[in-house]
């Protein structure tokens, strides 16, 4: 079987000690494409890197995460606009709107997740979107989009099903992971309702690793478990679930 995780921090600080390890039991399960999501200037070049080891295997994106959206974030945004074209990236993100953890900078969220969302239209890349607690001011702004042909994926979706209907009707994606198999998660029932056709997979390790391995360090290897418990959910095979979703990996990200 072969899948894509489409959300991996794989140049975290989590992985520095055993990096290569990592990357060769992910490759070992059938994991071969690994998406690396952006998040600012102080990580990028860590990502970059790693790509550069393994330039087949782990793809980076470009982006603004919305928790480091600060003072500076302008300056942040023109480094991202400089440097997009100096070499081959895979998608705009992740970006979004944060309001888990700070409020302060809403407005500034906002005009960043604006000025990417425009990025990825002009450089026809698809948009990775974090929408903790923030589904609500997110959509509003993604409406504006439709017509234009914007796409992209919501990371680690955190809805429910009706909320999940309009990111499909915008023609998003649905990013998921290891939440997918916790008790109380929401996104074991959209899964059910929706099937596959909307999904794509991913860890966004180090964190949300799926049962039986919550408490530890996510990784891309776990993808396989994921899988497993969707084919359980809505009762198919497990090499159907790694044929669809890794089709729609490869058509959103063109890998």
């Amino acid at each position: 079987m072969f899948f894509v995780d489409t959300h991996a921090h794989l140049y975290a600080e989590e992985f520095s000690e055993d990096i290569d390890e990592v990357i060769r039991k992910a490759t070992q399960r059938g994991v071969t494409k690994l998406l690396l999501p952006d998040i600012d200037s102080s990580s990028r070049n860590s990502m970059l890197a790693l790509h550069l080891r393994y330039p087949e295997t782990c793809l980076p994106m470009i982006g603004l995460h919305p928790t480091s959206v600060k003072q500076d974030y302008q300056a942040e945004l023109q480094e991202i606009e400089k440097i997009i074209t100096a070499q081959k990236f895979y998608g705009i993100g992740e970006t979004g709107i944060d309001l888990y953890w700070d409020k302060t900078f809403l407005r500034e969220q906002i005009e960043a997740f604006t000025f990417q969302a425009e990025l990825s239209l002009r450089y026809n890349l698809p948009l990775v979107i974090h929408s903790r607690k923030s589904l609500h001011e997110i959509f509003p702004i993604l409406k504006k989009y439709c017509n234009r042909g914007l796409r992209g994926v919501f990371h680690c979706f955190p809805g429910n099903i009706s909320e999940a209907r309009q990111v499909i009707d915008m023609g998003f994606y649905l990013g998921i992971g290891g939440v997918v198999t916790y008790k109380n998660s929401s996104m074991a029932a959209v899964v059910k309702h929706f099937g596959l056709d909307n999904l794509v997979l991913e860890t966004d390790a180090p964190y949300l690793p799926p049962v039986p391995y919550r408490g530890k360090r996510n990784e891309s290897s776990y993808i396989p478990e994921i899988a497993s418990f969707i084919a359980l959910l809505i009762n198919i095979p497990a090499e159907e679930v790694a044929l669809v979703t890794s089709a729609n990996a490869a058509r959103l990200f063109n890998i």
